[in-house]
């Protein structure tokens, strides 16, 4: 059986020695990561097509008839609800059953950088959160035969959005308990569909609430996602693109210095 050389502790003592056995650390647990979630990719699929319907679909069902503007919410809603709560539910559950079952601990043996490992991470949940947005945009289209103003920003804006969820769950993972953790983003899913201007305009919460969402990334993500799926009628704002950049640089750094703590 053959087996992948990683890189050795040492073995480049410059900078850019460093630099590129970083890099092809990352991509090697990239990889490792690709093949150790393969088994659950079709679960992810099922996953990520039932909460676009069923966001689509519940809430025409609790709001009864909905007029045009409504459910231009609702379809450009379900695919931001996707992205986050793959990284913000999926993604620390998944952190979470690596700590337990101590695969996380033997990772961080391997002579790589701490930041490697969260790089890597990363870039798999990002990825795995990106068709939940062609998911949910489907399922919009379909059930309110609405069409989209799509704009050429919506990639690197998806991305984004997918990476700062992924990265504050992270957070969450190597930072608290795994009980604690788990915990956390149950309350989440509650918090998310219920409590969070995605699905519907943020005049429809209390005013505490509203400058609640002012500060946090939920209501930033939806409004970016809103403008870059339906720019005809939705605008986003320079200050919802810097509050989504600050948390998610803030969540990654809460997350390297979580894991040199335990390195």
């Amino acid at each position: 059986m053959s087996t992948t050389a990683l890189p050795q502790a040492g073995a480049h003592h410059s900078a850019p020695g460093r630099a590129l056995q970083g890099l092809r650390g990352t991509l090697l647990l990239i990889q490792w990561q690709v093949r150790r979630q393969a088994q659950f990719l079709p679960l992810m699929v099922v996953v990520q097509t039932a909460l676009a319907v069923s966001t689509v679909l519940g809430y025409g069902i609790l709001i009864g008839d909905v007029d045009p503007e409504a459910a231009l919410f609702l379809a450009t809603g379900a695919p931001t609800i996707n992205l986050i709560v793959i990284g913000l539910v999926m993604a620390p559950q998944a952190t979470m059953q690596s700590r337990m079952e101590g695969s996380a601990d033997w990772l961080r043996t391997l002579p790589l950088p701490r930041a490697a490992y969260l790089a890597a991470d990363l870039t798999v949940w990002t990825a795995l959160a990106l068709p939940g947005l062609v998911l949910g945009v489907i399922a919009g289209a379909l059930r309110y035969d609405i069409t989209y103003d799509i704009s050429l920003w919506i990639a690197p804006v998806a991305i984004l959005v997918a990476l700062t969820a992924a990265a504050i769950g992270y957070a969450f993972a190597t930072l608290l308990a795994p009980m604690i953790t788990q915990l956390v983003t149950q309350l989440l899913v509650f918090l998310l569909l219920l409590f969070s201007p995605i699905s519907f305009p943020a005049d429809n919460l209390p005013g505490w609430l509203q400058a609640a969402h002012a500060v946090l990334p939920i209501e930033p993500m939806a409004n970016l996602m809103r403008a870059g799926l339906a720019g005809h009628t939705f605008e986003a704002s320079w200050t919802d693109l810097g509050v989504v950049v600050v948390w998610c640089a803030a969540a990654v750094t809460a997350a390297i210095l979580a894991l040199r703590r335990r390195g």
